[in-house]
């Protein structure tokens, strides 16, 4: 019965999000029963591509993505691949009727990564964190709406915004593993073997913007959606705190992170705000 199969593809997603990710993971938690799962089926998906260009350096990478991106078509054509993170998202594909072009946007970034290792310009920096990040944002949002068109287009530019300061982030944090191990610059403009504090603002300055337009859309979502989303934004916040208060030359050598004590902190304080609408 593929029943069952899919049972279980759904149960794979679920596991590399609560490996790869305990933070994502908490908030996803933190989602009602009734839609928790399809994001963990988008995740799954994400995390794999992602895994593939960042990680497997003893494979030939190019190949790798080539076949998953050929199984991924499959799976959206056939409704089902005996891959099953492309079987489990696929599922959520259909069920939402996820844009195509989020999907493929989302693919084009990835395959960026294969090979190029600078963003020269503001516009392919934006090209790169929509392909990325956003579209994510927009693939979840489906879920989150239950599929409904107007509530989706309302809160879609928000949305955005919350992917984009998620991914600016992570940037910010992974300075080190990304330019001294992948050989990667994301910040146009910014001389990472000189990072200094101008610059180091100049980005935090360009997330805050971005998290404060994500956040009038959180406070917008539906209630299923609603406390898991605001407690990932929380968990940024204070990534991003954490950074701010970091001289750019430890942000450079080191990788700056949450204790997972803080995180428990973080979604009581978070719980709490909710419960009284002080988001």
């Amino acid at each position: 019965m593929k029943s069952l199969f899919d049972t279980v593809s759904h149960s794979c997603s679920k596991n590399i999000t609560k490996t790869y990710s305990t933070s994502f993971s908490l908030a996803t938690n933190m989602l009602y029963k009734s839609i928790k799962n399809d994001i963990y089926n988008i995740y799954g998906f994400v995390r794999l591509a992602d895994e593939i260009v960042d990680s497997f350096h003893d494979y030939n990478k190019e190949v790798l993505f080539n076949r998953f991106s050929e199984d991924l078509e499959l799976a959206l054509k056939d409704k089902i691949s005996l891959n099953p993170i492309l079987n489990s998202f696929q599922y959520t594909f259909h069920k939402y009727n996820i844009d195509k072009k989020l999907v493929d946007a989302f693919m084009h970034s990835m395959r960026l990564d294969l090979h190029k290792t600078a963003y020269l310009t503001n516009e392919e920096y934006k090209n790169y964190i929509y392909g990325s990040a956003d579209v994510v944002g927009l693939m979840c949002l489906r879920v989150f709406v239950k599929g409904d068109n107007d509530k989706y287009n309302d809160l879609k530019d928000t949305a955005m915004a919350l992917g984009s300061a998620f991914q600016k982030v992570n940037f910010l944090r992974d300075l080190k593993a990304d330019f001294d191990g992948l050989n990667r610059s994301y910040f146009p403009n910014v001389d990472l073997n000189n990072l200094d504090e101008t610059s180091k603002q100049h980005i935090i300055n360009d997330i805050v913007s971005d998290f404060e337009k994500g956040l009038s859309g959180i406070k917008k979502l539906p209630i299923e959606a609603k406390f898991g989303v605001f407690m990932a934004y929380r968990y940024y916040k204070q990534l991003l705190k954490k950074l701010k208060k970091t001289p750019a030359l430890q942000i450079r050598n080191a990788r700056i992170r949450v204790s997972n004590p803080k995180k428990v902190e973080l979604l009581m304080r978070s719980y709490v705000k909710y419960q009284l609408n002080l988001m």
